[in-house]
């Protein structure tokens, strides 16, 4: 019995070690392109992410929040940073010049966010993300990681041309893991996520072998601020800060989806070291270009396909994780690791996050009045998402980060509804 043990959390480990890496190799990747970074600079935020990435994991797990919960770059800042990196262009301003404001804008929102967690001031914030700001948040999340998934999985060329085979190998993973999921056994259930990744491995460097490849080191590049050092572009400071402050979302939602599917209350205290550690988090990210961190509320999805709410497999993926980021040769076999073949498995274990979301209205009775508090913001925050960004390009600069991010967009827009909207006498007079 204890060595069936031992085994269960050795594969969980791995699991939760790819699970982590598929949700963090791509994202410096982008962010040095966007920005126009050489090739061993963005191998050195490659390495720092890796690394900083298992620390946070295991920090959080073990004297933050306490739960098995990914601690990684946030998706709500990556595409922050992502949309005011491609407009560097249009804004006028030089790579260095954004980079830079972004890095004063996360300070300043790390500071306030240690402020926050040092004075105890967690209940206000509450106060502003009440539970529909949250039930909104969760499905807008679910909705812009869904569609990046798919969209990854697709293979699409620079054309903008679906890769018909490789879409049809993405296809066969998603109902390889679904079926593993719904009709396998326990044991195998529970490794769903990590078989898909394994097989869909083999079966792409099989069918795809001109397609594979090893990144090669470039001899990384170790420098602070690689983005660009901090600056008083006030228009990208406040962009980046107010971004970096409704990162809080994350941390609450987490926490609360966290501790009722494990089946506990989570006490105030995990909160606050949560919100402590986020903070600090995000004051040393810019140091090494990279985005800030936060508790990835689509763990959930994973813990939902795994029913593995242990900490301790969790803990040792982040341990593997930065051992591989401090040794270049395992970082170059799992750079070879095809992003399609991720995409293709975190898009079933993100079909869980809906789940999480439904789950959150429930008990909740909505009158054709009422609906509006969930409609508006969630059908605005969507339809937002798939319009193209050059349709506001004559709309001010600096708003278009804004208005191109549906997920801000949406939560915004019910942050404001639940303050100047009194839902409760609609409720009434309906009945």
């Amino acid at each position: 019995m204890k060595s069936w043990r031992s085994s269960v959390t050795l594969f969980s480990s791995f699991q939760w070690l790819f699970f982590i890496f598929a949700n963090t190799v791509v994202v410096p990747i982008s962010i040095g392109a966007a920005f126009d970074l050489p090739p061993n600079v963005t191998e050195m935020t490659m390495r720092s992410s890796l690394i900083f990435t298992g620390i946070a994991c295991v920090f959080q797990g073990w004297k933050g929040h306490k739960y098995p919960l990914m601690e990684g770059h946030s998706g709500l800042l990556w595409g922050v940073m992502l949309n005011l990196g491609l407009s560097a262009p249009s804004i006028g301003l030089g790579y260095a010049e954004i980079g830079g404001g972004i890095a004063t804008g996360l300070f300043a929102a790390g500071v306030v966010t240690l402020i926050i967690s040092a004075f105890n001031l967690i209940s206000h914030v509450q106060k502003i993300f009440t539970p529909m700001v949250m039930t909104v948040y969760l499905f807008l999340l679910t909705f812009q990681l869904i569609f990046v998934f798919f969209k990854g999985m697709l293979g699409i060329t620079e054309n903008g041309e679906i890769n018909i085979p490789v879409s049809f190998l993405s296809v066969g993973i998603v109902l390889l893991v679904s079926i593993l999921k719904i009709k396998g056994p326990r044991t195998i259930s529970n490794f769903s996520i990590l078989i898909g990744i394994i097989v869909g491995w083999i079966f792409y460097e099989l069918l795809f072998p001109e397609a594979g490849g090893e990144m090669g080191s470039t001899g990384a590049a170790f420098s602070f601020f690689p983005l660009g050092a901090p600056n008083l572009q006030f228009g990208i400071i406040a962009i980046s800060f107010f971004a970096g402050l409704l990162n809080l979302c994350n941390t609450f939602a987490s926490i609360q989806a966290a501790s009722e599917l494990i089946g506990d209350e989570a006490e105030h205290k995990q909160y606050r070291n949560s919100l402590f550690m986020t903070g600090g988090f995000t004051i040393f990210a810019p140091l090494l270009g990279l985005v800030p961190y936060t508790p990835f509320t689509s763990s959930i999805g994973f813990l939902q396909s795994t029913q593995i709410y242990e900490r301790k497999p969790f803990l040792l993926g982040g341990m593997l994780l930065t051992i591989i980021g401090l040794i270049p040769p395992f970082i170059s076999f799992l750079a070879t690791m095809p992003i399609t073949v991720g995409n293709a498995v975190l898009f079933v274990a993100y079909l869980q996050l809906f789940g999480t979301a439904f789950n959150s209205v429930k008990g909740q009775h909505f009158t054709s009045d009422t609906i509006f508090r969930l409609a508006v913001p969630v059908l605005i925050g969507v339809s937002l998402m798939n319009v193209l960004p050059n349709a506001f390009s004559n709309l001010p600069a600096l708003l278009q980060p804004f208005l191109t991010n549906g997920l801000i967009m949406g939560v915004l827009i019910s942050i404001v509804l639940e303050k100047t909207v009194n839902w409760n006498r609609y409720e009434q007079l309906q009945n």
